[in-house]
């Protein structure tokens, strides 16, 4: 958990379309608004504290790096699947792109869509 948590960029933004078919980016959301240590943290323990992770499946699909070598991003598929107390599970499938920045000589998430299904 500590870990995941080094590797946002303090200026991370995190914008989640409101259903993995809201591909129109009129209907995006901020949920969490800029990247603060605590405050993320605090929700990424809440949800490791209280879910079970069932499946935590990535496959990469496409990476690529500025000729400069200084920004990137990467397109990913995901399969993931959190059970909560009461045994309802839910289920984050679908595309995401992950963006980075070189920062001192570190690579730091710089952005992060929310999930997306394709057809």
């Amino acid at each position: 958990m500590d870990l995941l948590l080094t590797v946002f960029h303090p200026d991370m933004i995190w914008p989640w379309p409101k259903t993995p078919r809201s591909h129109d980016l009129m209907e995006w959301v901020l949920e969490w608004g800029r990247y603060d240590t605590e405050r993320w943290g605090r929700s990424w323990r809440e949800l490791f504290e209280t879910h079970e992770l069932v499946r935590n499946e990535r496959q990469i699909r496409k990476i690529e790096v500025s000729k400069e070598g200084d920004g990137a991003f990467a397109v990913v598929d995901i399969d993931t699947v959190w059970r909560d107390p009461e045994g309802v599970e839910a289920r984050w499938k679908g595309r995401v792109c992950k963006v980075y920045s070189k920062v001192g000589g570190a690579w730091k998430m710089t952005m992060h869509t929310g999930v997306l299904e394709y057809p």
